[in-house]
């Protein structure tokens, strides 16, 4: 049996923040299940063991229907034999009762513990219901003054693995006759330099050949270019590392995307590498080869 493996079971108020730190999870490499009858738990865990493909797993389990209610109470006690092993931990999310009838007033969803009755009512019997599941807990995590960009910090803050960064580049070429890309995030064109695809001995060379980046460098408006791109692009960043983002897209495009913005976006990854893990990709750098 694998003993590696690392289970956490995310559980906690309706309400509380269940489904953001789930997909904080999700964004760290666990595999993550939404909504675990809490009856399969421990069956669902010798499953995962025994295959050992698996080495995250997160697991979302909460009360949305009654039929729950005796089901949790045998889970806590098969949790409790599962952190015999420090591979399980459970995750409980909690909030104040006024924070959480806001939430709900606001989303104008019912309580799934009162379906037919106050929120406030069913807030109070879930919270009862959930007492042992909370205090047999690794980790309690109020999000009464919680948003879900600083619960998403918190995950993060507490089971990132030390040699993962979160929030990284993706910087690539493009060329504009194929399309703009429709993931990027930042977008610049390029195409007012000089185009090396007018002189025969560059014509079929790419920025990644020595004569084509010496050429498009050597240019006084690439060099002004490039001077205030990257500072912007300096300035701007930590803003999006602040706000959360794991990971920001960044495309150069000039035509074709085989001279200029190849170039370019070479030079800008590696100064930008210098502070961030950047991707380098070039996503036509080889059409009009293809399409002859």
């Amino acid at each position: 049996m694998n003993n590696d493996v690392q289970l956490v079971i995310i559980s906690g108020m309706s309400g509380a923040g269940k489904t953001v730190a789930m997909q904080a999870f999700e964004d760290l490499g666990y595999f993550c299940i939404d909504n675990m009858p809490s009856s399969l738990m421990s069956k669902f865990w010798e499953l995962v063991q025994e295959t050992g493909k698996i080495k995250k797993v997160a697991v979302v389990i909460d009360l949305r229907t009654k039929a729950f209610y005796d089901e949790t109470i045998q889970m806590t006690d098969d949790i409790s034999n599962l952190n015999r092993s420090d591979s399980a931990q459970i995750v409980f999310l909690d909030a104040d009762d006024e924070t959480l009838v806001s939430r709900y007033k606001e989303t104008r969803r019912s309580h799934p513990l009162a379906r037919n009755g106050r929120v406030v009512d069913g807030i109070k019997a879930e919270r009862k219901l959930l007492a042992p599941l909370k205090q047999a807990a690794q980790l309690v995590i109020n999000t009464t003054q919680l948003s879900p960009r600083k619960l998403r910090a918190e995950i993060f803050h507490n089971f990132e693995a030390g040699d993962i960064e979160k929030f990284h580049i993706e910087l690539m070429s493009f060329g504009f006759k194929y399309g703009l890309p429709i993931d990027a995030d930042i977008v610049m064109d390029v195409r007012f330099l000089p185009n090396p695809y007018y002189l025969p001995e560059l014509k079929n060379l790419t920025g990644l050949d020595q004569p084509v980046y010496d050429y498009v460098m050597k240019q006084p408006e690439t060099e002004s270019f490039y001077n205030q791109f990257l500072g912007l692009l300096k300035s701007i960043l930590p803003g999006y590392k602040r706000e959360g983002k794991n990971n920001l897209t960044i495309a150069i495009g000039c035509t074709g995307g085989q001279h200029r913005s190849v170039a370019l976006a070479e030079r800008v990854g590696n100064a930008l590498g210098d502070n961030y893990p950047v991707h380098i990709t070039h996503r036509d750098i080889s059409k009009r080869k293809e399409s002859n």
